[in-house]
């Protein structure tokens, strides 16, 4: 492995934890940094919605509207493999996400996990996500924690 495979594998990797740190944050401008003007979305397997392109700011507004009215989420990345081949990659990684809601003295929590991967390419200012797509293997607590945090955004 050459200087510059391990220079990408870690631009990579440093570029798809701003996923995590973006959304847990709430820092929206730097989520939204991590992709390019158009993206393909893939979450079929949490939502049963066929993939599709989009707008990046209208995914990142989509998540935001999600996320935000949940107390606290915590998303965790690891074991990255990371494919280069020119300025492409692909870039697969285990997730676990973590949604907290607090009601009184009520403290819920719904988590997925599974893994990610990640479809980049490299332009003049570094590595974008292009496709994105969530593969979902295991579930734990109430999914209609999503209806509740929605009911506190209304």
């Amino acid at each position: 492995m050459t200087r510059d495979d391990l220079l990408d594998r870690a631009s990579i990797t440093d570029h798809v934890l701003r996923y995590a740190t973006g959304i847990d944050r709430r820092d929206w401008p730097l989520y939204r940094s991590i992709f390019a003007d158009q993206i393909t979305i893939d979450f079929s397997s949490w939502s049963g919605e066929p993939a599709t392109g989009m707008n990046a700011d209208d995914w990142v507004a989509g998540v935001r509207a999600t996320l935000d009215p949940f107390d606290a989420t915590q998303h965790v990345l690891t074991n990255f493999v990371i494919e280069v081949d020119g300025a492409e990659a692909t870039c697969t990684c285990y997730m676990a996400a973590h949604h907290h809601l607090v009601t009184g003295d009520l403290r819920e929590m719904h988590s997925i996990g599974g893994y990610y991967v990640h479809h980049l390419r490299r332009d003049a200012d570094g590595w974008l996500i292009h496709a994105t797509q969530l593969n979902v293997t295991w579930e734990m607590g109430d999914r209609s924690l999503f209806e509740q945090a929605a009911l506190r955004r209304a």
